[in-house]
């Protein structure tokens, strides 16, 4: 396909980047980290951000830095330095926080100091004294942090809105989110085009915090279907990324977001379907290879992957019939055991002496 992606067209060329190119085009940002039990190991320079707040790259970004009233997107993990407890982590709940520059909670000052030091999509290590963070007396509710607790943060900014005004999304109508991660989504098409891809996905990330559950859960008949539009795309192309990139897990799960939304999207179907494969999953694929078959029984991309499960299956069948072959059936006819010539001659120069010696006696006789 040429052209980018309508929400409802059927999969059509699955292969290769022009399967990307179809969808809209997405990309993959950087994986969160796996370990996250306690803050990460970072060998480079501290950087002084202010008296209370230090930074240590862990990831390099790209681009400006946000200014005053911009509008930042970030994942972050957040732990209590002395005691290593984690209180926060939106990774882990999939809803980056927005935040805007100048106009952050107070206890988010620290973490405002560094955010704005930092480029989109650089990851970083902040360390932050209680005087900036939770205070003298913490907070006792959500999240729950001791009192005079310095902080650690783990933060990436994923992107950000240079705004005069500082405009949050909780202030903007319905039609201005929409259209806000529309354009989101169209930018990040042009940054795949060029080839940078983190910087792609970095785009396709704030469309999807424009449009997050607690907004869609407020929206009814054409507004959300306007919203889906924009954010169903956006997780189908960052599944098409993470199967080039062999995330299959992760791949598998943007799937289930959209078939959450739309049961009967053959895209999701597809993609799923392609990562279930390459995991081996082959019961699995061939249910979703099926299932989108039902509803674009034309599409020669289905039928393609069905066909090479089948020649799986097939391969696989005679590979076990081969390394199986006799043990069930029958016995191979047993191997003549070898002759040996001294055992032979031994036998022989006795029966000989025997016949002598009993010829012997019947003379005497």
């Amino acid at each position: 396909m040429a052209e980018l992606e309508q929400q409802q067209s059927p999969p059509s060329d699955h292969d290769g980047d022009d399967d990307i190119v179809a969808e809209g085009v997405s990309v993959v940002h950087g994986e969160p980290p796996q370990d996250d039990s306690a803050p990460p190991k970072v060998d480079s320079v501290v950087e002084v951000l202010h008296e209370k707040v230090t930074k240590q790259i862990v990831k390099e970004g790209h681009g400006q830095k946000p200014s005053k009233y911009s509008t930042c997107f970030v994942h972050y993990r957040a732990w209590t330095e002395s005691t290593q407890h984690k209180f926060e982590d939106t990774w882990q709940e999939q809803q980056p926080l927005e935040l805007v520059i100048g106009k952050e909670k107070t206890e988010m000052t620290g973490l405002a100091i560094g955010i704005s030091s930092m480029k989109s999509g650089e990851r970083a290590l902040l360390h932050v004294g209680w005087e900036l963070g939770y205070g003298k007396e913490g907070n006792f509710s959500f999240p729950n942090v001791p009192p005079r607790a310095d902080i650690v943060y783990e933060v990436e900014l994923i992107g950000f809105d240079e705004t005069k005004e500082g405009k949050a999304r909780g202030d903007m109508t319905v039609e201005e989110r929409i259209s806000a991660a529309d354009r989101r989504k169209m930018d990040g098409n042009e940054l795949f085009k060029e080839e940078k891809l983190e910087e792609a996905m970095q785009q396709y990330e704030m469309a999807i915090a424009y449009l997050g559950d607690d907004f869609m859960f407020q929206l009814f008949g054409k507004f959300r279907d306007m919203a889906l539009a924009v954010k169903n795309p956006c997780h189908l192309n960052i599944a098409a990324c993470l199967i080039k990139l062999k995330r299959y897990d992760e791949a598998i799960a943007q799937c289930g977001i959209v078939l959450v939304e739309d049961e009967k999207n053959v895209k999701a179907m597809f993609r799923r379907g392609k990562a279930r494969a390459e995991l081996g999953q082959i019961d699995a694929a061939h249910e979703d290879f099926l299932k989108a078959r039902k509803y674009a029984p034309e599409d020669k991309a289905i039928a393609k992957e069905l066909r090479l499960l089948a020649e799986h299956d097939k391969a696989v069948y005679e590979k076990q019939k081969e390394l199986y072959k006799g043990l069930f059936g029958q016995s191979p006819d047993p191997k003549p055991k070898p002759k040996n010539w001294l055992i032979l001659f031994w036998q022989w120069l006795l029966s000989l002496f025997h016949r002598l010696f009993k010829g012997q006696r019947q003379k005497e006789d």
